[in-house]
């Protein structure tokens, strides 16, 4: 169940800049991180004010492990629709410019452009291109039933 002040729920601005709306689950708002370069989901749960985990309540941690996994399935989904096959998934919760609650998932696999590194400050962003998005949203809406 949403936290009971997801309606005071506000998106940072750098979400809809950096990416896509996929959709909402029982308690986060999925996006698609805007570089083609890996399959990439964010989970904004839909707690206003919250910037750490220490802000959800007990259950709600327990359904963003539960998001999450389910967010691990779908970046595989994007990553085969897109033929980049996931062999790991990278999980990340920072924060550190953009302040707001939300946790990375990232499919990765060897020889990825920044493997073994971490993907952040890597290079320059790659855009999708309109059939590339399109297929990635969709795999991820199938994938979450969204």
């Amino acid at each position: 169940m949403p936290h009971p002040l997801a309606a005071m729920f506000d998106l940072h601005p750098a979400f809809p800049a950096t990416s896509e709306s996929v959709g909402d689950l029982a308690l986060c708002h999925v996006r698609l991180h805007g570089d083609a370069r890996w399959p990439w989901l964010v989970l904004l749960p839909r707690v206003a004010g919250a910037t750490e985990l220490e802000h959800l309540s007990g259950a709600e941690r327990g359904r963003l492990v539960e998001e999450v996994v389910q967010a691990g399935t779908a970046v595989r989904a994007v990553g085969e629709a897109l033929g980049l096959p996931v062999a790991k998934l990278n999980v990340g919760q920072l924060g550190n410019i953009t302040p707001q609650l939300h946790v990375h998932v990232i499919g990765r696999w060897a020889g990825d452009p920044a493997w073994p590194g971490p993907v952040w400050g890597h290079g320059t962003a790659a855009a999708f291109d309109a059939d590339g998005l399109e297929r990635a949203l969709a795999a991820a809406r199938a994938s979450l039933a969204l």
